[in-house]
């Protein structure tokens, strides 16, 4: 799949959101128990890309749409894990059918007499299904929607409990106080943090090959890679949205061995003007690289496991003024770094 339409945790009925996107109807064969990926109960549409007058996409799943246009891509992109042991909601409660679209998924059941006389009968009381005109909430059709719950479907902890019934609620109105995750623009950046995608960081190392032994190594990344990247999760059905934005501060240094000095001597290379670190050039042979690490001995046959890590730092805003900060994340990879005995400078 493209980066953009990569497989990704996403919620499987559809109402396109977004300030650019257009709003469409709410499949009738959604279900309450709808998950996000692949392994949803829907049989209709799972998700769908829309492309808005700008020329942007977002994927549309379900009462979100993910705007994807300035997140991280490429195969050596991953998933920021978090500083902390905090994780996106396992389910939440958002619209997911008209009224016409909710008679016209349950009345089948019902029919099918497989749920039983009594169950079926108190839901057809519930629904006043018996009144043409007014029930299921027809009267309001256009006002409002039938909100239902949807879940991860890598089943977190927490993954059911979101266990009530369709309820209504009118366009402009809050949900009930007394429902639990509820989508609210501070639920949208959460799930918009967990579809964040930043670069790899495997570093640029100089001398590139093999290093020496007590030769300070220069090590940078590509700035023009290590910017800001966000993600944009909108229920246009309620009119709300937020914008997750991961920013890079550091890049942090681990040798694969006791026997190194890092430059600085945390390990830890401070991000300024958008620079991680420094390309060597020549004529610095003598100088102090301001990131990078020297091994005070020989990897012999083998070699040391450099891991470098990147460290963001993770905000939101959304509709209405709200925002505020989310944990911070990392993304790390490890490259191996041969160190020979030979002493040499860099040319």
């Amino acid at each position: 799949m493209p980066a953009l339409m990569r497989a990704m945790k996403v919620i499987p009925i559809g109402v396109v959101v977004g300030a650019c996107f257009s709003l469409l109807a709410l499949p009738g064969s959604a279900r309450a128990d709808d998950k996000l990926g692949g392994g949803t109960q829907n049989t209709e549409t799972e998700q769908s890309a829309e492309t808005g007058p700008d020329g942007t996409v977002g994927v549309s799943v379900g009462g979100v749409v993910f705007d994807h246009s300035k997140n991280g891509s490429g195969s050596s992109a991953g998933a920021l894990t978090s500083s902390t042991s905090w994780s996106p909601p396992p389910c939440w409660y958002a619209p997911k059918f008209t009224p016409e679209q909710l008679q016209k998924y349950l009345e089948p059941i019902w029919e099918a007499e497989s749920t039983g006389y009594q169950w079926d009968a108190e839901q057809r009381e519930k629904y006043n299904a018996k009144d043409e005109k007014k029930g299921f909430h027809k009267d309001k059709t256009g006002k409002g929607y039938w909100w239902g719950s949807y879940v991860d479907d890598s089943y977190p902890p927490g993954w059911d409990s979101c266990k009530t019934e369709y309820f209504w609620v009118d366009t402009g109105d809050a949900p009930p106080a007394n429902i639990e995750n509820a989508i609210t623009p501070e639920i949208l950046a959460e799930l918009a943090y967990a579809e964040i995608r930043v670069p790899g960081t495997e570093v640029t190392l100089a001398p590139a090959n093999a290093t020496k032994v007590n030769l300070p190594t220069w090590a940078w990344l590509d700035g023009a890679q290590f910017k800001p990247v966000s993600v944009t999760a909108s229920v246009e059905a309620i009119g709300i949205s937020a914008t997750a934005t991961a920013e890079p501060v550091s890049l942090e240094i681990k040798a694969g061995t006791p026997d190194a000095e890092t430059y600085p001597a945390s390990g830890v290379c401070e991000i300024n003007n958008g620079r991680i670190g420094e390309p060597y050039a020549k004529g610095k042979a003598n100088a102090t690289p301001p990131c990078g690490v020297k091994y005070l001995r020989s990897s012999g046959d083998g070699t040391f496991p450099l891991q470098a890590t990147v460290n963001w730092e993770i905000h939101w805003t959304g509709t209405g003024g709200a925002g505020g900060d989310l944990p911070d994340g990392s993304f790390g990879a490890t490259q191996d770094v041969v160190v020979q005995e030979i002493q040499a400078v860099n040319r």
